[in-house]
């Protein structure tokens, strides 16, 4: 979890969350009111001559593209772990197969396989519960201390895994960095123009919790959802294991 306290705490203090500068109360309210959500109440006299001045996207739109990205790399997941199972279901017929016709050596090379798909399977599907946990949570945000206590564990979730991410999905390598680049940027356009400071311990912390639970889910479902090992190739496993 270094790594990704690390880069939550680039560029900003520490402090618990929700603590503001009491002079700057009623300042930041009514400065953040406007950041989060811009009406548009047609154009003035003014806005006409500001035509050509582009304003700051609002972090209500900002966070909404992230969450429409989380749910396409979502649904990318959900085809890969398809892909997965099917992939699955071909080696165990081999690994049954070669039982059945008494050809250990064979058995055992498909049961490795075997064991290596599911490995990713596990990680595949576990990166889908915690970015459908993050989509959630982006969904529910109304006000900018739940800015702080949703994105910077969400930033810490896709920071951890982002490398299996990028194993599992080679070609949405670049959704990923838009994904994590527009969290980030929400989270300190949030620091510096609200004036807000985050708790890194309390944000890891929730991070590390969505990523146990994920990972729970994960293995109860590969369980419920592919067929266990036969026995004895396992057996034949450990016991070349243990001649080698």
């Amino acid at each position: 979890m270094a790594q990704s306290t690390n880069f939550l705490q680039t560029g900003m203090g520490i402090r618990a969350p929700g603590i503001f500068e009491p002079g700057a109360r009623c300042r930041f309210i009514m400065g953040f009111a406007s950041r989060w959500e811009r009406k548009d109440q047609g154009p003035g006299f003014v806005d006409r001559l500001r035509g050509s001045v582009r304003t700051p996207t609002p972090l209500k739109s900002q966070i909404e593209l992230a969450n429409r990205q989380i749910r396409l790399l979502i649904s990318q997941l959900d085809g890969t772990v398809n892909r997965i199972k099917q992939r699955d279901s071909t080696i165990f017929k081999n690994v049954v197969s070669s039982l059945a016709k008494h050809d250990m050596q064979h058995a055992a090379v498909y049961a490795n396989e075997l064991s290596e798909v599911r490995k990713m399977g596990k990680m595949v599907t576990q990166a889908q519960l915690a970015m459908e946990q993050i989509s959630l949570r982006l969904g529910t945000i109304t006000d900018l201390g739940e800015i702080a206590s949703t994105l910077a564990p969400a930033v810490s979730v896709i920071k951890n895994m982002e490398e299996g991410l990028r194993m599992a999905l080679p070609e949405a390598d670049k959704e990923i960095n838009e994904i994590s680049s527009l969290l980030s940027s929400v989270l300190v356009d949030a620091s510096t123009t609200g004036g807000i400071s985050l708790n890194f311990d309390a944000a890891n912390e929730d991070a590390q919790k969505v990523l146990e639970e994920a990972s729970a889910v994960a293995e109860q479902r590969m369980k419920e959802s592919f067929p266990e090992i036969p026995a004895e190739v396992l057996s034949q496993n450990e016991d070349e294991g243990l001649t080698a």
